[in-house]
């Protein structure tokens, strides 16, 4: 399926249907009393997150959504139907904007939350609504409400508890097919992953975490190089960010501050999340490589692990630290 993070749409609630003007019109009542029943509601335009969905592809093909208009009134009194509402389902975690002002409208980040978008215009009122003491046969009544009709932006900001965070190739998308039943498309040349994927995490006692990968970053990704500033929003959801750098790497450190640089310059708030340092392809590097990883430091709250998703070496350790890494955030943000 296609990845879709982004869409416009056009949307509008149902215009109201309109009042009716009428007369009762019986035997032997050769004046009968206004009758006119009022309109119906228009529909709105409704949008609910769905956990089942992890795309906004089915916005990329049709953008302009209206919802029905209210019946129109009828005689004896009898009311419009209220027109029927329309309903987008989106992912959890889309953020919906207004496209005019940019604001936004509200952010769905649990299963089942929804929200009106367009409201419908209110049914007109028939002449019976107008009947008075000094007005006992009016020959008016309204017209239907225009229904609510707005841009909106749907953005699709993934939920994960862990990204992964690397330049292209670093193996980012090995260990995630190691560690959870996702299976991205695994090569060996950059930007293999064009688009993020999630994984749920086992980690003992039925307790679980999501971990995201995300396309690979290059230095100016926050200018949109690469596959740039397209994916960058999936990790501002993130509490920990896992730093994956591959062993064979001759100048690690550089490599970090190159990620450091752009997520700081994309989001400088990124920077605040739990981190660890990961180094890759172990079973491609050298001994003495190895060894001087076993002690490479960034400071002392960010831990550093050395793996191979490929021989399995050091992944219980990296599920361990990333799980108590995520515990330890939960924690300070209660």
């Amino acid at each position: 399926m296609k990845f879709i993070d982004i869409a416009t749409l056009d949307v509008q609630g149902g215009n109201g249907g309109k009042g009716c003007i009428s007369f009762r019109r019986e035997k032997f009542v050769p004046k009968g009393g206004p009758n006119g029943g009022n309109g119906g509601n228009g529909g709105n335009v409704k949008i609910r997150s769905d956990r089942n969905l992890n795309t906004l592809l089915d916005y990329r093909y049709k953008s302009h959504y209206t919802a029905t208009r209210g019946e129109h009134g009828k005689g004896s009194n009898k009311h419009g139907k209220r027109g029927k509402d329309i309903t987008l389902r989106v992912p959890v975690g889309t953020i919906i904007r207004d496209a005019e002002t940019e604001q936004i409208i509200t952010d769905l980040t649990e299963h089942g939350e929804h929200i009106i978008v367009a409201k419908g215009g209110r049914g007109g009122r028939g002449n019976a609504e107008f009947a008075t003491p000094t007005n006992r046969a009016p020959r008016y009544a309204e017209p239907g409400g225009e229904g609510e009709a707005r841009k909106i932006i749907l953005e699709l900001k993934l939920l994960a508890d862990v990204g992964l965070v690397g330049m292209p190739n670093a193996g980012k998308s090995t260990l995630i097919s190691k560690i959870s039943a996702a299976k991205p498309k695994i090569a060996d040349y950059p930007f293999t992953t064009l688009v993020p994927n999630l994984g749920i995490v086992k980690v003992r006692d039925s307790k679980t975490f999501t971990v995201a990968d995300i396309p690979g970053l290059i230095e100016g990704a926050h200018e949109g190089k690469g596959l740039g500033i397209q994916f960058l929003r999936h990790i501002e959801r993130t509490s920990v960010l896992a730093f994956l750098i591959e062993a064979t790497d001759e100048k690690p450190r550089a490599t970090f501050k190159t990620l450091i640089d752009e997520l700081r310059n994309y989001n400088p708030a990124i920077l605040d999340k739990s981190k660890l340092v990961v180094f890759t392809k172990k079973d491609v590097a050298d001994e003495e490589t190895i060894e001087k990883l076993n002690s490479f430091s960034i400071s002392n709250d960010i831990p550093t692990l050395v793996i191979s998703a490929v021989t399995g070496e050091g992944i219980r350790e990296f599920i361990d630290c990333a799980w108590e890494k995520l515990m330890l955030e939960r924690s300070e943000a209660e």
